[in-house]
């Protein structure tokens, strides 16, 4: 390496300046981010670095189980008993038994054969579609399914693709009619759909899928431990229990908040991703402590079916309050509760409001959704109590200009 005091090449600077520039006109336009830091666990209030004790609606902590004793405990034990990790892919060094556990419990859980554990759901959406793409394989994807779904279907690069529009069943099924002969046929779907909180019309998909010859895989992210009775996700909300192909989702949302995502469907459809899905073969698997907190959560969620029944509960009741105060969310039944304001700087700018006023709520805007189409994106928990839903409503008025 150069020592020679004479500062960044020419390009190196020219970069600098240009991504400078870029920084300054997000600050100008009020459209720049900023990234808070947690000084407490995650959970209903939490301690901000530089703000104080906040009230926190913005979390996909579903069932407040990120801060679960019994969750922490089980990462502890198993940080304890086997280290960090292996400290390399699958297979080349093998995997713990917290790997197996969790997909064991993950399967029998889903209705499904088997399940294979990946370092997100990202990793996963793109496993699945990397594996089962070839130049004889016909895709049909929403039009808003989460990004790792359209990044993958970049990556992967089937024969053909078809981007439906959102929830269009009539316009999916022309054009599943309209594909020919293809060798393979993969409809994918997010089970909630993360920006709008709105479902997937799944038994429209189910019954496409099995008229066209087609096997459904469905993202259900947002929709395990959230939707359902028992909160077996977006399938059992619409009681097509066993009825979706393959499920892929999140260890990190409401399964503690750690990280990871799975691919869960039949027996040889995982064994061949462990064989040939690039992001098993080429990353490492879980810390071990991640596998045993995931699978101390899912037990928290079979066992204790009245977390799911309490963030109904407050989905349900934020929503009416909502009404009442005259603020009109998107409507949906899932725990992801948006309010479009238009632009992204006055999205940013409630959000600041409410920040200020010890509500710590996102704004999203472009590019994460459209333009004009920014929005308040408050998202339910079974750890929230009915006044923290009667401040946020107070404070939402008021912030929302």
């Amino acid at each position: 390496m150069s020592t020679s005091g004479t500062g960044p090449s020419p390009s190196r600077a020219a970069l600098r300046a240009e991504l400078a520039g870029e920084l300054e006109a997000m600050r100008a336009a009020g459209t720049l981010k900023s990234l808070r830091v947690y000084q407490s666990p995650q959970g209903p209030e939490v301690r901000l670095r530089g703000i104080g004790e906040v009230l926190v609606l913005s979390s996909n902590d579903y069932l407040g189980l990120a801060a679960e004793p019994r969750v922490i405990a089980a990462g502890i034990e198993a940080l304890r008993a086997y280290g960090a990790g292996t400290a390399s892919v699958r297979f080349i060094c093998g995997l713990f038994e917290p790997h197996l556990e969790l997909e064991r419990d993950l399967a029998a859980f889903l209705d499904c054969e088997a399940a294979l554990t990946y370092t997100s759901c990202w990793n996963a959406n793109h496993a699945i579609l990397d594996a089962l793409c070839d130049e004889r394989t016909h895709v049909f994807s929403d039009a808003l399914n989460h990004a790792s779904i359209i990044d993958a279907l970049r990556l992967a690069r089937p024969g053909a693709k078809t981007v439906y529009p959102h929830a269009d069943m009539a316009a999916l099924e022309q054009a599943l009619a309209g594909a020919g002969a293809a060798g393979r046929r993969l409809i994918v779907s997010d089970g909630v759909f993360s920006m709008e909180g709105d479902l997937a019309p799944l038994p429209e998909l189910v019954a496409l899928a099995r008229r066209h010859d087609a096997v459904l895989i469905l993202d259900d992210s947002h929709g395990l431990g959230v939707m359902g009775a028992s909160g077996r996700g977006t399938a059992e909300h619409f009681g097509l229990r066993g009825e979706v192909d393959v499920v892929t989702g999140t260890l990190g949302k409401a399964l503690g908040g750690g990280a990871g995502g799975f691919v869960a469907g039949d027996r040889a459809l995982c064994e061949v991703l462990e064989q040939r899905s690039r992001p098993q073969l080429f990353s490492n698997g879980l810390p071990p402590t991640v596998a045993a907190s995931a699978r101390a959560a899912l037990t928290e969620l079979r066992e204790r079916p009245e977390l799911v029944a309490r963030l109904h509960e407050n989905t349900a009741r934020f929503r009416a309050l909502l009404t009442e105060a005259g603020l009109a969310p998107l409507p949906g039944e899932s725990a992801i509760v948006p309010i479009v304001v238009g632009e992204t700087a006055r999205a940013i700018a409630a959000s600041e409001r409410l920040l200020e006023a010890g509500i710590f709520v996102t704004g999203f805007g472009y590019p994460v959704v459209p333009e004009g189409t920014a929005r308040i994106r408050a998202q339910m928990s079974a750890a929230l109590e009915p006044h923290h839903l009667e401040r946020t409503v107070a404070a939402l008025q008021v912030a929302i200009q």
